[in-house]
């Protein structure tokens, strides 16, 4: 029965439930102030009455004529009528003027004059006065009584006045002020009322007129989606700072976890052109950026806001990013693999010919000449095979290189090897080897190419400390001008855009600067000589 009761409180939109908790709020807090203030209306109306009714007392007591009353044979003759015109004028309820015994010779009715006082008089008779609240004859008044003394600057004292006002009259005063507190209190609830409506209909523009349930249901699945999608999203603000990043954007990144406030990507250690990637002007489409490690794909788009829409603020942004790093690899595994596919067929080619030629000579009787045509190319494929192998210990760098000189042969490059120390020892990652290597011979080989003859590439290794990479060619060199930005992402000599152009002395870059190495371009206008040098602690680091 209770939950059937509470259930359609758990329905209301969050702007009806919100609309009715400030309604409620705004309305208590106006019925408490007004009360508060008809409280504090009522004691000040009591603590003026007071203070009116001690200053009415004391102009009485030092009044002459009430002075000389007091040694005539019939104080009350002289006394009655003074009294009653002084209340008139006063706005007071009774004047009571009495004997230092408490005998009265006034009062408002004649029938209580020669009776006794009823009430306190305190320190009156010795001089002092008295201010309190007491039921008398005319019922529940605030009073003061003072003494009154037998000359204007003093002297013993000859009798006493008491003034006061009923509670009645404080009450009827009090009744006169609060339909201004209660107009001020209906002013102030609508003013509550009108502003809980003002923030509803925002509230629900807002929520969609969603409930707090739905609503945190909502948030729940959101998150959920944010940290379980494989793309990274990192939204920006227009300073700059981070204001969401879900899983994929922080490994990506390498952002902290937890995010701290206020965080921009310049506190991070990314290189200039990854920040720039991503907080840059304007949208980007799948754009190639390189970190120390990874290879990501991002996608900017500008989020602005009504400010920043009408031009008088900066947008912030959502970036979405997608790891490349392993199918950018594999992209670049396919493009040498299909390299070395067309110089084996190429070479399947030239063996066909040789093959029958061989054929047809042992047909004429030579066989001779025919089992030397056919040894003599296989014992030159041997021996350079022998060679690479006996000179690079490390066996996916040696296949590299094998198929590197089968590709440079087949393009008319003579592509030679130097190398000293263990490849193998140096500690560096195939993976790494394959990327540097391969891709500065892929780049050599196409600058060789594209040169006059004689066309060459030059590759020396040496790994007797740290490990020593060089590269050389007989192309036409890197211009002093772009020297620069050789390693930089998009740079290239090639015409075109091609999907992976510009990205090859990048990845190098990438590698080497993650292993704590150094690249350097060390030819003139007329050659090309790339350097890497990795050290020895570096490459001691697993990869």
């Amino acid at each position: 029965m209770m939950g059937s009761l509470t259930r359609p409180w758990r329905r209301w939109s969050l702007v009806r439930s919100t609309v009715v908790i400030q309604l409620t709020v705004v309305l208590g807090i106006v019925a408490a102030v007004a009360a508060m203030v008809v409280v504090n209306a009522q004691r000040e109306t009591r603590e003026a009455a007071g203070d009116r009714s001690l200053s009415v007392a004391r102009a009485i007591a030092t009044a002459p004529s009430v002075i000389s009353a007091f040694g005539s044979d019939d104080p009350s003759a002289h006394l009655q009528p003074y009294a009653e015109q002084v209340r008139a004028g006063a706005d007071v309820d009774f004047i009571t003027i009495m004997s230092p015994d408490r005998v009265r010779y006034t009062h408002p009715d004649p029938a209580q004059i020669g009776g006794t006082f009823l009430g306190n008089v305190g320190d009156a008779p010795s001089g002092g006065t008295l201010r309190e609240t007491f039921s008398g004859t005319l019922g529940p008044s605030v009073r003061a009584v003072v003494p009154v003394r037998s000359g204007p600057d003093g002297g013993a004292v000859v009798g006493l006045v008491a003034v006061g006002v009923t509670i009645e009259n404080v009450g009827e005063r009090v009744a006169e002020q609060v339909p201004w507190i209660v107009l001020t209190a209906l002013a102030a609830a609508l003013l509550g009322v009108a502003g809980s409506v003002v923030i509803g209909r925002r509230l629900h523009r807002v929520t969609g007129g969603m409930g707090p349930a739905e609503v945190t249901r909502t948030l729940a699945y959101y998150a959920s989606v944010l940290h379980a999608i494989r793309e990274g999203l990192l939204i920006l603000d227009e300073h700059g700072r981070v204001v969401l990043a879900n899983d994929e954007a922080i490994r990506l990144l390498g952002l902290p976890r937890p995010l701290p406030p206020d965080l921009t990507l310049d506190d991070v250690d990314l290189s200039p052109g990854v920040v720039h990637a991503l907080t840059g002007e304007g949208s980007t489409v799948d754009e190639l950026v390189l970190t120390d490690e990874r290879v990501i794909v991002v996608s900017r788009m500008p989020a602005r806001t009504d400010d920043s829409a009408a031009g008088r603020g900066r947008s912030g942004a959502v970036v979405t990013m997608r790891d490349h790093t392993e199918l950018e690899r594999l992209a670049r595994e396919l493009d040498s693999a299909t390299s070395f596919s067309d110089a084996l067929r190429a070479h399947a080619h030239e063996s066909a010919n040789r093959l029958h030629a061989v054929v047809s000579l042992l047909e004429l009787g030579r066989s001779d000449a025919a089992l030397e045509l056919a040894t003599t190319e296989l014992a030159t494929t041997q021996a350079l095979a022998d060679r690479v192998v006996a000179a690079i210990d490390e066996p996916v760098l040696a296949a590299l290189l094998l198929g590197k000189i089968a590709q440079a042969d087949e393009r008319g490059v003579a592509l030679t090897i130097e190398a000293a120390g263990s490849a193998q020892e140096a500690g560096v990652a195939a993976r790494d080897l394959v990327t540097v290597v391969g891709n500065l011979v892929d780049n050599a080989v196409d600058a060789a190419s594209a040169g006059p003859s004689p066309r060459w590439v030059h590759v020396a290794l040496d790994a007797t400390e740290g490990l020593v990479v060089e590269v050389g060619d007989s192309g036409a060199g890197v211009d002093s001008a772009d020297r620069d930005r050789v390693f930089d992402r998009g740079w290239s000599t090639k015409d075109g855009a091609g999907a992976h152009q510009g990205l090859g002395l990048a990845l190098v870059a990438q590698v080497v600067r993650r292993l704590d190495g150094e690249i350097e371009l060390a030819g003139d206008d007329g050659a090309t000589l790339f350097r890497v040098t990795l050290p020895a602690a570096a490459v001691a680091e697993p990869a």
